[in-house]
Order: C-alpha cells, then structure tokens, then sequence
C-alpha cells in the first residue's frame, strides 16, 4: 500500500490546499517568485496537511476554515527545509538542486524567510483562539532544534538525550502542532486535541528515525540525494550513536575522516556497512516501533470513525517501511 493510497478520500481537499500554497507564494518579486516556486514543484509528501485534514474531522469539519491552518503549517514546513539545504550545504533535495544550489544562500534565507512570514500571515485569518501562540512557540523550538543541529555538527561525542531532543525540535514537534491545530481549528474537544498532540509527537519521533535509518540503507534513487549524507555533513543521528558505542574503532575511523572532510567514497562506503553489521538498524527500528505503539495508543479514547482508521494506518505504514 502507498502513503497516498491511506488517504486517497481526502485527495480533493489536499488538491485545494496545494493550489492555495501556490497562491501564497505569488509574489511581484520575481527571484523570491522564481525561488518560491522551484521549491513548491520539488513536491513532497504534504503529510502536514494531510495530519490536520484527519484530525479536523474529529471536530467540525470546513475545508475553508481548515485549509488555514494547513497551508501555513506546510509553508513553515517548507520554509525550514530551505533553511536546512543552507545549514547543510546541501546540493540536492528530492532529486532536484537546492535553492541555495540554484541561487545563492542569501537567496536561500530570504525565500525561507518570506514563506515563514507568510504562512503566520495567513494562519491569523484562522478563527480558532490560541492558533498564533502555538505556531510562534513551535516555530521558536524549531529555531533551537536548527541551532542544536549546527553546534552538534561533527561532535562525535553526542548522548541520546541530546539526539532525541533535536529530532522532537526538528521534525515531532511540527507534526505534533498540526494535529493539535487540526483538531483546535475545527473545534473538537480539548480532550481530543491532547490526545491527537500525542499521537502526532510519537508519530512525528518515529517518521525521523525512520528516514535517519533510511540515510544508510536507502538508494540515492529512493533518497534523492546520496546515501550517508547525514554522515558526510556531520549529523549524528541514532544508527550512528549505536555503532559508535559499540564499536571504539568505527568511532576513531569516523572522526578521522569525516573531521578532515577528505573521505572517499570508498571509505563511506566501508564504514556504512560497518554501522549496518554493527546491529543499528534493527536497534533504530525497535526505537521506532515503541514510539509507534505509543501513538496507537493515543488514539485508544477517540471515536472509531474513518479518520482514526487512516492514522492508525499511516503509523503502520510508517513502522513497515523496508529497511
């Protein structure tokens, strides 16, 4: 089964909210158009969206009123991704150049700057009291999680708090947020908002792992950028942490070539297999299937309409991903 296929009834709404990102980002400058534009035609999974859509029909369901929050969480999405290509030097995302590769960094920060600014001008059209507070706050703690991951960089003497408390920033904490205002948008019990929070936290924790872990054993092809990129710009993340501690000589094998920037692919290569045998994957994926459970617990209090049905079912898809 596809991601898509989970929400495949929703197809119309995701159509309009898409369509509504376009507009937003028209602009009468024409390199913030251009930047702007050449990042939405990247595509990507809208699962920010599709994790409001789902959690707005616990409550009282308008397209037109939820698309407002939608929208500006998948711009905000979208706009730390182009700050992150700039953090990262990164060349590639999702196959296709960078803006900071197509332009320039001061490019890159200006068009990630402008989708920010106007995702938290359409979000306050939204009539749900408490919206721009909680987009403000998570927008901060993405902010930290984006300074973390550029202090840590390279620091090979990273603990597991310090990892999972970068990730919750990074990447939870957004999918946490667009539950939560799903449900807030449509007026939903504040029971089932908190509990659709939660669902999303652990959700969100284990889709991160899930790509740090497809970082070793996906295909440049699957990927759309080359495998061990974490690796090579010096992001610790989980299966790197578990074979650094078990492993003293992979770790000084690490630190030599990656704090020198001088590896080869070769030398990748090498030590990609070795965090592979050293049973990294399969201690990452076990993370992964414990907070996965955790978020089907979650939902144990919500009604059993189709909604609750297609979140389950995308934190399946999530833990059945094939490493």
């Amino acid at each position: 089964m596809k991601l898509t296929d989970i929400y495949w009834h929703l197809k119309s709404d995701i159509g309009k909210i898409e369509k509504d990102i376009e507009k937003n980002i028209d602009t009468n400058n024409p390199i913030l158009q251009e930047a702007s534009t050449h990042l939405l035609r990247a595509g990507g999974k809208r699962i920010r969206p599709v994790f409001v859509l789902l959690s707005a029909q616990f409550g009282n369901y308008d397209i037109n009123e939820i698309k407002k929050i939608a929208v500006p969480l998948e711009m905000i999405h979208m706009g730390s991704l182009v700050h992150d290509d700039v953090i990262d030097n990164a060349d590639l995302r999702r196959g296709r150049k960078t803006i900071k590769s197509q332009w320039d960094n001061r490019v890159a920060m200006y068009t990630g700057d402008y989708i920010f600014a106007r995702a938290i001008e359409i979000a306050t059209h939204c009539k749900a009291q408490g919206v721009n507070s909680v987009l403000a706050d998570a927008m901060v703690e993405m902010c930290l999680g984006e300074v973390e991951q550029i202090r840590d960089q390279y620091n090979w003497n990273q603990n597991l708090r310090m990892y999972f408390r970068r990730i919750k920033r990074k990447t939870a904490l957004l999918i946490a947020v667009s539950c939560q205002l799903g449900a807030l948008a449509a007026d939903a019990p504040r029971k089932y908002q908190r509990a659709l929070a939660r669902y999303g936290y652990y959700v969100g924790m284990a889709f991160q792992i899930t790509d740090d872990i497809l970082d070793f054993v996906g295909t440049e092809k699957e990927l759309g950028k080359p495998a061990g990129g974490d690796l090579i710009q010096g992001n610790v993340t989980l299966p790197t942490l578990y074979a650094m501690y078990h492993n003293s000589s992979l770790k000084g094998m690490i630190t030599r070539h990656l704090d020198q920037k001088n590896m080869d692919k070769q030398e990748l290569d090498e030590i990609i297999s070795l965090i592979k045998e050293s049973g990294a994957i399969e201690y990452s994926k076990g993370i992964t299937d414990r907070y996965l459970e955790k978020s089907r617990k979650a939902l144990e209090g919500l009604p059993n309409i189709q909604a609750k049905k297609a979140l389950i079912q995308i934190a399946d898809y999530i833990g059945d991903r094939k490493f």
